[in-house]
């Protein structure tokens, strides 16, 4: 369980605990949001550990610190979710998304999560075997129908694949 005292919280490293849930209480938090195929179309989704989206296929991703350009915040949640440098201009911009929760990752109540999404869409050629962070437990590729089909894909990850 993640309360304010627990080590496994994935709290942006310059921030304590309290100071990053007051930002989670009162602000949108921007983030990026990796949505990474393969050569043979298969997307890869990570089990999340931590709240929100606990329990949940989920694309990997994580928060843009503050002072942060995009360029080098995309670059550190490639590195840190998946393990592999990238850059920014690697991907497709594909778009804004918000996503709203009801809990936190502190998991204190009357506090929820809301992000401003920017979704980017990156294709390797060898997809990632094992998560770079404790945010997700293990990596899955699925191709866009199995993630349709899959009820523990989170509706946020499947909303990326409404149209295709």
């Amino acid at each position: 369980m993640c309360k304010l005292t627990d080590a496994p919280c994935s709290a942006p490293a310059q921030l304590p605990r309290a100071q990053w849930l007051e930002v989670v209480a009162r602000t949108p938090l921007v983030s990026i949001d990796l949505i990474v195929h393969d050569g043979a179309g298969r997307v890869l989704l990570g089990w999340r550990h931590n709240r929100p989206a606990r329990h949940s296929w989920f694309v990997p991703g994580g928060v843009v610190r503050k002072d942060e350009s995009l360029d080098a915040a995309f670059a550190r949640v490639a590195a840190t979710a998946l393990g592999v440098a990238l850059t920014r201009a690697q991907a497709q911009f594909i778009g804004v998304f918000e996503h709203r929760y009801d809990d936190n990752f502190a998991e204190v109540a009357g506090i929820a999560t809301h992000y401003v999404v920017l979704a980017h869409r990156v294709r390797l050629d060898v997809l990632p075997e094992r998560p770079g962070d404790a945010q997700h437990g293990a990596f899955r590729a699925f191709s866009a129908d199995e993630l349709r089909a899959e009820a523990a894909v989170h509706p946020y990850t499947r909303a990326y694949f409404a149209d295709a």
